[in-house]
């Protein structure tokens, strides 16, 4: 991906090295977001909420007192796919006659306070809509090569894009509607509208690749084969595999790695958000 040269977001929060303060915000939204990461990463949801529902001491991390090395190189990355994201989508939502306001990413290590609550970096990267920031610990892109054998620089953009199709969507009062549905519904319902949600956050991303790949040209030969790739190994049912030997559909929370690599496939090749609308599909 040539990226090296492209302009910077103004809207990434360093907390590196920032102790996080606060123990586990009771439940509601936070414990939401963290079984379904942990699910989606192959966690066992009860060791993060049990961890993150002790007492807390004051800090929960330890100030970082070397420097970060190869992580400032991945966090001007970080800073730049961002910056890309919303030449994109502030050229999307002027086409609706919309105005597109920018999340914030918040680098960090090992835990975070957010406005959804305390949060381990095992949980994964996140948006979180009561902030309307992304939240991520960089030491997860080694995660995502070592672990996932998904490495690759477009790989890590599309992480990132995922996210910020999460801010879309809470823009666009998607995912207020499909969260209130959810709380009324049982829980393979539930998971079957988070589903939807998560596939339609791939297909934004996927939108955003057409843009960063037709209109600014920063792809390079084997990129989209990395965004692939990445998609395929964070798929439901590769992660139930690899982590019990069991797949259960009525617990997928993200979608098969087939469906994955469909939905950003679709954004990636039409460049229309209108082909993103999962809800309404009959088949996924």
């Amino acid at each position: 991906m040539r990226w090296e040269d492209e302009e910077r977001s103004e809207n990434v929060e360093d907390r590196r090295g920032v102790p996080a303060s606060r123990g586990f915000v009771g439940g509601g939204i936070g414990t939401i977001i963290i079984v379904l990461l942990a699910l989606y990463f192959g966690i066992d949801p009860s060791m993060l909420l049990q961890t993150s529902q002790q007492s807390a001491p004051p800090y929960v991390t330890q100030q970082r007192q070397q420097p970060y090395g190869g992580q400032d190189r991945m966090a001007q990355f970080v800073s730049v796919v961002l910056a890309d994201t919303e030449k994109t989508w502030h050229g999307i939502f002027r086409q609706y006659g919309k105005t597109y306001r920018e999340p914030k990413l918040v680098l960090f290590t090992d835990a975070v306070d957010s406005a959804c609550g305390f949060a381990q970096a095992a949980t994964g990267p996140f948006y979180c809509p009561g902030d309307q920031k992304v939240y991520i610990d960089l030491g997860f892109f080694e995660e995502m090569k070592n672990r996932f054998q998904a490495p690759g620089d477009f790989a890590q953009a599309y992480v990132i894009a995922h996210e910020v199709g999460h801010h879309v969507q809470n823009l666009l009062g998607i995912a207020e509607k499909v969260q209130s549905t959810m709380r009324r519904v049982s829980k393979a319902q539930a998971n079957r509208l988070s589903v939807r949600m998560e596939l339609q956050a791939d297909c934004y991303a996927g939108v955003w690749g057409y843009y960063a790949d037709r209109s600014r040209g920063l792809l390079e030969t084997g990129d989209l084969e990395e965004a692939l790739g990445a998609a395929s190994a964070i798929g439901d049912d590769r992660i139930m595999r690899r982590s019990s030997g069991t797949v259960v559909p009525d617990a997928f929370t993200h979608g098969t790695s087939a469906q994955r690599v469909r939905w950003f496939r679709r954004g990636f090749e039409t460049g229309d958000v209108k082909q993103c609308n999962t809800f309404e599909a009959k088949s996924l």
